[in-house]
């Protein structure tokens, strides 16, 4: 009798973080442990690593792009090729996601709303390789990015507003009301105004960790149905559907980039107006 593997236990051995990078012909990177500061544990893990990996393909993506785009600039001649595409994508995020939606003064902010866009972006698309993993499945590294956001959120507004005027986004009073009215909004509406600061990168965190996370288990079930059924029929269909899957996954990854960095640009643009 034929033994059905643990279903299960695959999924959880390619989605969560673990002390061992998996290499191509079976090779197991074991990466050191017992880092420890302060008491916590810092030693690295696979996600880390992918981090890293992320994060150099991110500067020579724009280094070799700005090369390439320098080059044909001197020869008076437009960009072309992987310059003119990553350039493409660079104005688009810069115009239509940073500036167009921070308004006045956008620009400043760009560069970490790119950085934003194509570091996720990196981390998304490298789950997606094989032997590769996905660091924004990881809930710790969600959160991390979202916390970069509420910080740049709520300094960059208390810098644009002003000590008095950053104060009225927590104490909120309307127009117009004056006395023991005020006083009562001010109660009501303080607690909600602050629930709503920490809700904002608590939901830039939660939609990017449970969007990434849901499509591999999804694709990761599929192909244990071929396992549990053992047939060629039910094998044909899955592999169809996993590769459905799998570029509907692709467009997640830029997906899911784009709405992380184009909320986070909303959040700076509301907070950066608020008078």
């Amino acid at each position: 009798m034929i033994q059905t593997p643990d279903i299960g236990g695959m999924i959880l051995h390619h989605t969560a973080d673990s002390h061992v990078v998996e290499l191509p012909f079976g090779i197991e990177w074991h990466l050191p442990t017992g880092w420890m500061l302060f008491g916590v544990d810092v030693s690295p893990t696979k996600h880390v690593v992918f981090m890293i990996f992320a994060a150099t393909l991110v500067f020579l993506t724009m280094l070799l792009a700005a090369r390439q785009v320098r080059r044909r600039q001197a020869e008076g001649r437009a960009p072309h090729g992987f310059g003119g595409a990553v350039e493409a994508m660079v104005l688009f995020v810069r115009n239509d996601v940073a500036i167009a939606n921070i308004g006045h003064g956008g620009e400043k902010f760009a560069p970490y709303i790119l950085t934003l866009f194509f570091f996720i972006l990196y981390c998304n698309l490298l789950g997606l390789v094989p032997w590769g993993a996905s660091p924004t499945g990881n809930l710790g590294v969600t959160a991390a990015l979202a916390l970069t956001a509420f910080l740049t959120i709520e300094i960059s507004g208390m810098v644009a507003l002003g000590p008095k005027g950053y104060l009225k986004t927590i104490v909120m009073v309307p127009p117009g009301t004056t006395g023991v009215g005020a006083v009562v909004m001010a109660l009501i509406m303080t607690p909600v105004e602050l629930i709503g600061k920490l809700v904002k990168p608590f939901a830039l965190c939660l939609r990017l960790f449970a969007n990434m996370t849901a499509g591999h288990f999804v694709i990761l079930a599929l192909l244990g149905l071929i396992f549990v059924f053992g047939s060629w029929l039910v094998a044909g269909g899955t592999v169809l559907f996993v590769l459905f899957m799998m570029c509907l996954e692709l467009l997640v990854a830029f997906l899911q980039a784009y709405i992380f960095a184009l909320l986070t640009s909303v959040f700076i643009g509301i907070m950066q107006h608020e008078h």
